[in-house]
């Protein structure tokens, strides 16, 4: 493990997002440019060894051919005060596909409708990450059709077992995009995974790294949107290389979310302009780093997370990538 250059970052979020308010990652630099390696802290080291091998693939293998310069985005509304939706979105210039995470029908309606009221031509997406049985999503669909009728995309992991969602599929008429049921579960057959849903949600990082997501994409046979982890400009960077690596993309992408940070370590951020964000490498300001730099306490503890997972849980195929 002979990283060229390694730093570690806390940036405060704008709002509590997934539960986090300050958002941690282990920055380096490698022969091919700068990688990220951030899972939630919440993640163990066996799952966590795929988003390393992402982040060191990301710094020491090249990219494959980019098909497009620039990737479409959508916006991404945090649950925030229905009041401050409007000029929230000023963080998205000519995003006009906007994601929400969403508990139930009654929390968040009020901020659909704010949003509506501000964009009333807007696509909608509703995340719901898997926390809706089978009837919750059947009573929270429905009210959501019915108030807001034919302005959704596509509706986000409504609930975690699949045989749900192929019920679920049958009954309503929204597009359905799985995420978790992909990210969580690499190892799994994916070939019918196309009779239960219309989309996949891929992440650079969970995915395991651009080739790895590449694969996963071929076999499951379905559009795909490239989205975010949450990331920091780096991060962010080899997520817009994947997306710009296919073949065809039929759908804005989540990649936008650094506009939910204070700050980041690059200057400029990768934020959307008319729509879309352009596709290069990127690499953090020294003084950013700075800036943002984590405790010693939490240096030591990511630095310590990456060794562990080094000596533990990556291929020796992968540590030979690091030269």
């Amino acid at each position: 493990m002979d990283f060229l250059e390694h730093a570690v970052v806390a940036i405060p979020t704008k709002t509590d997002f997934r539960g986090i308010n300050i958002r941690e990652a282990f920055l380096f630099r490698g022969s091919q440019g700068w990688s990220e390696f951030s899972p939630f802290i919440e993640y163990d080291d066996a799952e966590s060894s795929t988003w390393l091998k992402a982040a060191i693939e990301g710094a020491y293998k090249p990219w494959p051919e980019l098909k497009r310069t620039k990737v479409s985005i959508n916006a991404t509304l945090p649950r925030i005060a229905s009041e401050k939706v409007a000029s929230f979105m000023s963080n998205y210039s000519g995003c006009t596909t906007v994601k929400m995470k969403v508990n139930n029908f009654e929390d968040d309606a009020d901020r659909l409708e704010a949003l509506l009221d501000f964009m009333p031509e807007a696509k909608v997406r509703l995340d719901v990450n898997g926390g809706w049985s089978l009837a919750q999503a059947r009573a929270y669909i429905h009210d959501y059709f019915m108030r807001f009728g034919n302005v959704f995309e596509y509706i986000e992991q409504p609930c975690m077992e699949l045989s749900d969602i192929a019920e679920l599929k049958q009954e309503i008429p929204m597009k359905i995009a799985l995420d978790e049921s992909i990210r969580k579960f690499l190892d799994s057959d994916f070939k019918d995974i196309s009779e239960i849903a219309d989309v996949a949600i891929m992440k650079w990082a969970p995915s395991g790294g651009i080739e790895s997501a590449r694969k996963i994409i071929a076999e499951i046979g379905l559009p795909a949107v490239i989205s975010s982890a949450l990331d920091t400009g780096i991060g962010i960077s080899h997520g817009l290389a994947l997306a710009a690596s296919l073949p065809e993309l039929d759908f804005a992408c989540g990649l936008g979310t650094t506009a939910l940070f204070v700050g980041d370590i690059t200057d400029p951020s990768p934020r959307p302009i008319d729509g879309e964000i352009e596709v290069k490498a990127i690499a953090p300001k020294p003084e950013l780093l700075e800036k943002y730099a984590a405790s010693a306490e939490r240096k030591l503890w990511w630095e310590n997370r990456v060794k562990r997972i080094w000596e533990n849980h990556l291929s020796d195929e992968v540590k030979g990538w690091v030269r």
